[in-house]
């Protein structure tokens, strides 16, 4: 990295992996900075980020609460702007050099679309945008000169993995998954799990709503779906192992055998600040292995029949198309019900399967046909819901 500041905007700055990057941040020694911010609603904890990091812009997208918030503790130095409009003209700024995209789900879309036209780097946390947008997001790249860098913590292995060999010379790819908190329990014993239990992860601490996937391992089917379309491959390259440690985070196989991991404590401030770095590395405030203490690692196959949300994102990263926004979205609405105590929670997955099945499929739609199939799966969940 040159050196000069590496300018720096964070959406979602608010949640999990915008509080990690702000700390990577603040541990730079000056060599990154925080010149926008944005957050939906959370507006006391984005004017706290304000005043301590001075960016030049933050973003409140939620216009009808940011109109009723009170917004005299924000530095007068910093500009206030509002909704999706404000996140457009952040991600597309001359003094952005960097978008964190990480707004979680399929609202994180459209800041990654913008911020690719504007050929920009793209620290990619938003794993909804190359699972609803695929071949778009990437021809996007293609088009504008951009770059998309994972900060997902098994598609920064996988990145970091291949650059131990030549392409041509890939065989596979493996993602871990830790299992979640249900990864021993009989499928009899998952028919009846509650919203508290199933929030109880055994090794990452994340939002709510990412917490629910790893439980019914939706975040791995959605994960297979972006690493087909971040790397280019095709779906018969992509396997996953249950790995419960969350020690090695992917690994990466080649034609004669080898298969290379990549190693560390389960903390995303590692995959941040090398999206944020690249292609230095540099020294951070990530964990690190202790070397001194006994490690054990474990790595089991995954059970389809209980885990059926696998097979689901392994036929989405196969045909492409409309499939992964469908998918996507009823995930989201099933998800959300789920939490309001209106769907049981082994229903998520059987509804998902239902909606992907019946949705009108197109192998090439247009960002507009995604939106509306994306609204559309949202509808049915809700018909789901109420039947």
């Amino acid at each position: 990295m040159s050196q000069s500041a590496r300018n720096v905007a964070v959406l979602g700055s608010t949640g999990s992996i915008g509080r990690n990057t702000l700390e990577v941040i603040a541990a730079s020694a000056g060599q990154l900075q925080a010149t926008a911010l944005s957050a939906h609603a959370n507006f006391d904890l984005l004017i706290q980020q304000a005043v301590k990091f001075m960016p030049l812009f933050v973003v409140a997208t939620d216009a009808d609460a940011a109109a009723a918030h009170d917004w005299s503790g924000l530095p007068a130095a910093t500009k206030l702007l509002v909704g999706c409009e404000g996140l457009t003209q952040i991600v597309t700024a001359a003094e952005t050099d960097v978008v964190v995209s990480a707004i979680v789900g399929s609202a994180g879309l459209r800041g990654t679309w913008a911020a690719l036209e504007a050929g920009k780097i793209v620290a990619l946390a938003n794993k909804e945008s190359l699972v609803m947008g695929g071949e778009l997001v990437t021809g996007l790249v293609k088009k504008h000169g951009g770059q998309l860098l994972p900060v997902d913590s098994e598609h920064s292995a996988i990145f970091q993995c291949l650059q131990t060999g030549r392409r041509q010379e890939l065989a596979r790819v493996i993602l871990t998954a830790s299992g979640g908190p249900f990864r021993n329990l009989s499928r009899e014993e998952m028919a009846c799990v509650s919203i508290e239990q199933a929030l109880n992860h055994p090794t990452w601490s994340m939002g709510r709503k990412v917490t629910i996937d790893s439980s019914t391992m939706m975040n791995k089917a959605l994960e297979i779906i972006e690493a087909r379309w971040l790397f280019d491959l095709a779906a018969d390259q992509i396997a996953v192992v249950i790995h419960p440690q969350s020690i090695v985070h992917s690994l990466v196989e080649w034609a004669d055998g080898s298969v290379v991991a990549q190693m560390s404590p389960p903390d995303m401030k590692l995959p941040i600040q090398y999206a944020l770095t690249y292609p230095e590395r540099r020294t951070g405030v990530a964990k690190k292995i202790d070397w001194a203490r006994g490690l054990q690692l474990e790595f089991i196959p995954p059970d389809f029949e209980r885990f059926p949300a696998l097979e689901l994102g392994l036929d989405a990263a196969r045909v492409g198309g409309t499939t992964g926004a469908v998918l996507n979205a009823a995930n989201e609405a099933a998800v959300c019900a789920f939490l309001e105590g209106e769907l049981d929670y082994c229903e998520i997955v059987p509804a998902c399967r239902a909606i992907v099945q019946h949705h009108n499929f197109e192998p090439h739609p247009t960002l507009e046909r995604l939106l509306e199939l994306d609204l559309w799966a949202r509808q049915e969940v809700l018909r789901w819901v109420c039947t």
